[in-house]
């Protein structure tokens, strides 16, 4: 009996989702709006975030990717644990995350991987960009977050929405940032404001004051040629540390 996958073995989501460039652009432009919007104190409660945003990444990456390549009984297993988890963090704090702020980042996830692909890739079609809303409007009706858009064009107007009313920049902005800088370093830290500015709505550039022109277009050129010698390796060492390695590579093998 064939497996039922939660997402089909050909989609886009998994082309995505299974190459670790794609990935860490997706996570170096959400990680500047994560850090602005509104609800980012409920990412400090824990204190797991500042302490170690990079260990957190990669957490966050590891709990998609078990969803994403999982047979769907394993993948629901894995959106049950990511519920566990925020009810265990809502009962510390004895308050409730906001729905909205669920959708925020869910939205973020639709967007980053859109916009990420392309940066890397190619220009997604319509059909492409409708199969990436359908996977993660299924991981959110799993994780019972309300009032998620029906379609890929009221996707597009809740997302605006949200990107207007949701985003500010705060103390935790600031000191998230740093944080990011601290365990980067200078230059690579320089690379993720550079992948962000590139990514980034316009709302996430304008209060961040993002310049027009990021310095990594024209490195993605180089990247581009670099994957057709074999040594996009060397880029993809310069935007973390090397102690990351083995997970940077991980993300390439099948869950």
């Amino acid at each position: 009996m064939k497996q039922e996958y939660f997402v089909s073995e050909n989609s886009i989501v998994r082309k995505i989702w299974g190459k670790s460039d794609t990935v860490l652009f997706i996570f170096a432009g959400a990680a500047a709006e994560f850090a602005l919007n509104k609800a980012v104190d409920w990412l400090y409660f824990t204190g797991r975030l500042p302490a170690d945003p990079i260990k957190r990444l990669f957490s966050t990456v590891a709990y998609a990717r078990a969803i994403i390549f999982s047979e769907k009984s394993k993948a629901l297993q894995a959106i049950t644990a990511v519920n566990a988890i925020h009810a265990q963090v809502e009962e510390k704090r004895g308050a409730s995350i906001p729905d909205w702020a669920y959708r925020d980042v869910l939205y973020m996830l639709v967007d980053y991987s859109i916009r990420s692909f392309e940066a890397l890739e190619r220009e997604l079609n319509n059909e492409e960009k409708e199969e990436i809303f359908d996977v993660f409007k299924r991981l959110g009706i799993g994780m019972g977050i309300k009032n998620l858009p029906d379609t890929l064009a009221s996707w597009y107007v809740q997302r605006e929405e949200h990107l207007q009313e949701n985003l500010a920049y705060s103390h935790h902005t600031a000191d998230l940032f740093e944080q990011y800088k601290k365990h980067l370093g200078v230059i690579r830290y320089a690379i993720l404001l550079g992948v962000q500015s590139y990514l980034a709505p316009k709302q996430v550039s304008a209060l961040f004051h993002f310049q027009k022109f990021s310095f990594v277009q024209p490195l993605l050129y180089l990247y581009n040629l670099s994957k057709l010698v074999k040594l996009d390796w060397i880029m993809k060492a310069l935007l973390l540390p090397s102690q990351y390695k083995k997970q940077i590579s991980a993300i390439e093998e099948k869950v």
